[in-house]
């Protein structure tokens, strides 16, 4: 393998699942490649399903798996000749003992895509899947890693969030991977995280040191989320968590809930939840069919466009390491209201209004007041526009993970 390369680096990206449509990792992929590409470097997209889009000039190498959590065919049975791999065999075991096995099964099938190829790239960047895989892979070449924010918050959420001993059980088993991550994290050189909040949670949970650490922010496509002019702003807009604790919708539908009860109010919530789904069992009992509504999957255009109609948007989330909603709205001139949970702040800043997290009155307050007073809000739009274009740039974040790629590839050289 060569030294350090002076200019154009090979890089491939790992994320075991990449879904364009819901959750920050395809999201992350799709615009990182994108900018890494337009800074002049290659990059291949090594992904398990749900698969990511991702822009021209960007490979993508799909690595099939069972696929067991496919909303279109969830939880199915596999074939007698699909269990035969080993791989698919863990991977059925794991999820039929209530595990979450896809961080590991897809770390054994990167391996073996990678296994004779590894002299094509000059560095490997895992995205967060941090297998047992990914630590035997960073021996053999450069290797980084992404943790966007610590599992043990999603953890301890969903576990405080049902009753039973039985249920508690099962939420530690879906969650039982965690330990591989610790360990693999420790061993890995260094570890890239989007904000300072996000570096110190995982520092302490996962106990790594912090000089291991490298915050890069993530940046916003404000090519693609940007205001619309001439169009009337109405009504409250927020992304679903589904029946996710860490999102803290149901604290937003009890905030709507109070305002119903004086005034006309119409919530959207991007996405659409199980049919079974909690959160639409705490819809009913709250009596707002009438104004809450939800719109399934919607493109990138189409995100764009609710929020640039919408006159306040609310990120009630009780945690996130970065939170790309706010962003988004901010990037479309959309006045913000966040709690404090995690490293929102270090996103809104000043630029949006603040509240405590899991606090419905607090939020059911701010909405009036941005409501109420629609010049407040106006200029509170445009400061989160400014603070958007100015601070959270894909451009900025991608120079920024050259800068680590090329410490890391020199380190590893150097103790070869």
């Amino acid at each position: 393998m060569s030294e350090v390369p002076p200019g154009r680096l090979r890089i491939c990206i790992l994320s075991y699942r990449g879904n364009p449509h819901c959750g920050g990792q395809g999201i992350y992929i799709r615009y990182l490649s994108r900018a890494l590409k337009d800074l002049g470097h290659q990059v291949d997209v090594v992904s398990g399903p749900p698969y990511p889009r991702l822009d021209d000039g960007v490979r993508l190498f799909k690595l099939p798996s069972l696929d067991l959590y496919n909303p279109q065919n969830l939880f199915r049975m596999p074939s007698l000749r699909e269990l035969s791999n080993p791989i698919n065999l863990i991977e059925w075991l794991e999820v039929s003992t209530m595990g979450f096995p896809e961080p590991r099964t897809f770390g054994i099938r990167a391996r073996r895509f990678l296994n004779g190829t590894y002299h094509r790239y000059d560095i490997i960047h895992d995205n967060q899947s941090l297998s047992y895989s990914i630590g035997c892979i960073r021996r053999i070449m450069p290797t980084i890693a992404t943790i966007h924010h610590p599992i043990t918050i999603d953890r301890d959420l969903a576990i405080r969030s049902v009753s039973s001993f039985w249920h508690k059980l099962k939420q530690l088993r879906w969650y039982s991977f965690v330990g591989m991550q610790k360990r693999v994290s420790r061993a890995l050189p260094c570890i890239i995280t989007v904000s300072n909040r996000a570096r110190e949670d995982i520092s302490q949970a996962f106990r790594i040191p912090r000089e291991k650490f490298r915050v890069i922010p993530n940046g916003i496509d404000t090519a693609r989320f940007c205001p619309s002019p001439g169009i009337r702003r109405q009504g409250v807009i927020a992304l679903s968590g589904a029946d996710m604790p860490l999102k803290g919708l149901k604290y937003l539908l009890k905030a709507v809930a109070k305002i119903s009860g004086r005034r006309k109010i119409r919530l959207t919530i991007v996405g659409r939840p199980p049919k079974d789904a909690h959160i639409l069992k705490i819809v009913k009992a709250l009596g707002l069919q009438g104004s809450v509504n939800f719109t399934g999957t919607v493109s990138d255009s189409r995100l764009a466009d609710l929020y640039s109609r919408a006159a306040v948007a609310v990120i009630p989330s009780v945690y996130e390491g970065f939170g790309f909603p706010a962003g988004e709205a901010m990037a479309c001139a959309t006045p913000v209201i966040s709690t404090t949970a995690g490293a929102l702040p270090e996103l809104v800043g000043d630029a949006g209004l603040l509240v405590p997290p899991a606090d419905s009155d607090a939020l059911a307050h701010a909405i009036v007041d941005l409501l109420d007073h629609p010049q407040k809000a106006a200029s509170m739009g445009q400061a989160g526009f400014n603070r958007i274009h100015r601070r959270f740039t894909w451009q900025k974040a991608a120079r920024q993970y050259v800068e680590a790629y090329q410490e890391v590839i020199c380190d590893y050289h150097r103790l070869q």
